[in-house]
């Protein structure tokens, strides 16, 4: 099914007409609570009295035109001031080719840095989100730019890539923050892990490796991962070395697992929840749907209520 769903992502025709479908739209809000800005700071509010932080991420990717890169940019800054007004614990995660770095990349180093420096007057962080393995170079690359001006900056890696270890290597010096996810797109065997098996053991070995440093203060770890057997695993892990439960974070998508969200905060876990929107949602979400079987069944149940 994941290469299925994987392939739907991709093709054009279902991308245009899929998300006419009512019942296909009552299916996305299992994942995101609207397309609208004001719908996800509203759903957000849910979370302020557990304790439970929030990223907030406007969906799209791969844009047209440098001008549509800017009114992207425009448009998370009035977010960041959305987000002041509230008096929210929130944070923005972007992805790369939304702020145009596929056409221009300079322009999109200027848009992010604008940014940062906007999320530094309330210590808020940018997270850059991974995409797919044509653009790992180049992020990581517009990353360490970035970071060198602007100490505010995440940024996501993929634990199925069998690169991740070299990549987090290389970043240590950096003091950077990571968001460790397994990944979600359809690579090829040569460079990524396919089994579950083996991509499960790769994120595993990489939180590991990440601990000792985030116990230090000189790395922020976040564990984006719904796999609460994985989390309890590193947690343990955390223990027997003397690393804190709150020294790392555990990032969860809006409306998956919200107890487990609800349960792990109570227990003294950092939590962050990443509330995403926007009308760009088909390809988002059909790999959602092919991260793990379990979404499938929540999507179906939301079609056929």
């Amino acid at each position: 099914m994941r290469p299925l769903l994987l392939w739907m992502a991709r093709n054009r025709l279902l991308k245009r007409w899929l998300p006419r479908i009512w019942f296909v739209r009552r299916a996305v809000r299992r994942f995101m609570p609207g397309e609208t800005v004001e719908e996800a700071l509203d759903a957000a509010e849910f979370f302020r009295p557990h304790g439970i932080g929030i990223l907030f991420t406007q969906l799209g990717e791969n844009l047209a035109d440098l001008s549509e890169a800017e009114a992207v940019a425009d448009h998370y800054h009035g977010l960041l001031e959305m987000i002041a007004a509230r008096g929210m614990d929130a944070e923005i995660s972007v992805k790369p080719t939304q702020l145009g770095l596929d056409l221009d990349r300079d322009a999109a180093e200027r848009l992010l840095s604008s940014l940062a420096d906007h999320a530094a007057q309330r210590n808020g962080l940018v997270w850059l989100d991974m995409e797919g393995s044509a653009y790992t170079d180049a992020t990581l690359d517009l990353y360490r730019s970035l970071k060198e001006k602007h100490p505010n900056f995440g940024i996501c890696l993929q634990a199925y890539l069998r690169r991740t270890p070299a990549d987090v290597h290389a970043l240590l010096p950096l003091k950077p923050a990571i968001r460790m996810v397994k990944g979600a797109y359809d690579e090829p065997s040569s460079i990524a892990f396919r089994r579950k098996d083996e991509v499960d053991g790769a994120y595993q070995s990489l939180c590991v490796l990440m601990l000792p440093h985030a116990g230090s203060g000189d790395l922020r770890l976040g564990m984006g991962t719904h796999d609460t057997k994985l989390i309890e695993r590193v947690a343990a892990h955390a223990e027997a070395v003397g690393v804190a439960k709150n020294v790392f974070e555990i990032q969860m998508l809006y409306g998956i697992r919200q107890k487990e969200q609800l349960r792990l905060a109570l227990e003294g876990y950092r939590v962050l929840a990443l509330v995403a929107y926007g009308e760009a949602w088909y390809a988002w979400y059909m790999r959602r749907l092919a991260e793990r079987p379990a979404n499938v069944l929540f999507a179906l149940r939301q079609m056929f209520g």
